[in-house]
């Protein structure tokens, strides 16, 4: 696990799979091909298109996950831009039925953070120069092997917020250069948030969370978006810089 692989191959080798792998696949598959109502427009043309990669990772709590993810995220950073502008890192994990009968969505929020210092910890080369370390700062992304990502975590218990439901503990990864267009300085960017916010309030069972806010506007902390609550709460502080510290210190 941790091979990239593309919608053609997936489908061409579906039978050949695990059964875990298979059952996320197909959810995924009808998500986002089966009706026209999911939220994310630039997700299901970026899946209709063929210009989204997946990756199938193991239990996200043991090493090994974050080593595979390492592995699938270095090799799709360094060939993302040969996909299409509508590209992203769909990162399916093996979920254990014992986490599914017991996380909460704090533990899965958690398990979240845990993955993504974990992972930083195999990051071979340095930050970029750009974007600032510190979490708290409006223009701060999540990094990798140089590449500043969005990521987008769902989960088995998210409910009322049924954008963030999936059946097994899910990641998205969208390099930051996707949203060059989709931004408030643009009138495609404007029209496709106003697309997104209206189809949110459909698919919701909850109002849109009020940290969705735009990349780079003072007020806004991506980190936040990375995992929403299933309420309109959030963290007061990001798990990340703390969480990397400690792991920096366990490896020395």
């Amino acid at each position: 696990m941790g091979i990239i692989v593309e919608k053609t191959w997936l489908d061409e080798h579906m039978e050949s799979l695990p059964l875990w792998q298979q059952e996320v696949y197909r959810s995924f598959s009808s998500m986002l091909a089966d009706t026209n109502t999911y939220p994310c427009v630039p997700a299901r043309q970026g899946f209709l298109s063929n210009q989204l990669r997946f990756t199938f990772v193991s239990d996200p709590r043991k090493e090994g996950a974050a080593k595979q993810l390492a592995t699938a995220l270095r090799e799709y950073g360094n060939g993302s831009r040969e996909t299409g502008k509508y590209t992203s890192l769909v990162v399916f994990f093996e979920t254990p039925a014992v986490i599914k009968a017991n996380y909460t969505i704090s533990d899965y929020r958690e398990l979240f953070w845990s993955v993504l210092n974990h992972v930083t910890a195999y990051d071979e080369q340095e930050w970029p120069a750009d974007i600032p370390t510190d979490p708290m700062h409006h223009t701060w992304e999540f990094c990798f092997h140089g590449e500043p990502y969005f990521a987008f975590c769902a989960t088995p218990e998210h409910c009322l917020r049924k954008s963030r439901q999936f059946p097994a503990f899910f990641i998205a990864f969208q390099p930051r250069w996707v949203f060059e267009d989709l931004n408030d300085h643009t009138r495609f960017g404007r029209k496709m948030k106003k697309v997104i916010r209206q189809r949110l309030a459909n698919y919701d069972e909850i109002a849109a969370h009020p940290d969705l806010k735009w990349y780079g506007k003072a007020d806004n902390h991506e980190w936040k978006q990375y995992f929403l609550s299933d309420d309109t709460s959030s963290p007061s502080s990001c798990p990340f810089m703390r969480m990397k510290s400690k792991l920096t210190s366990f490896l020395k």
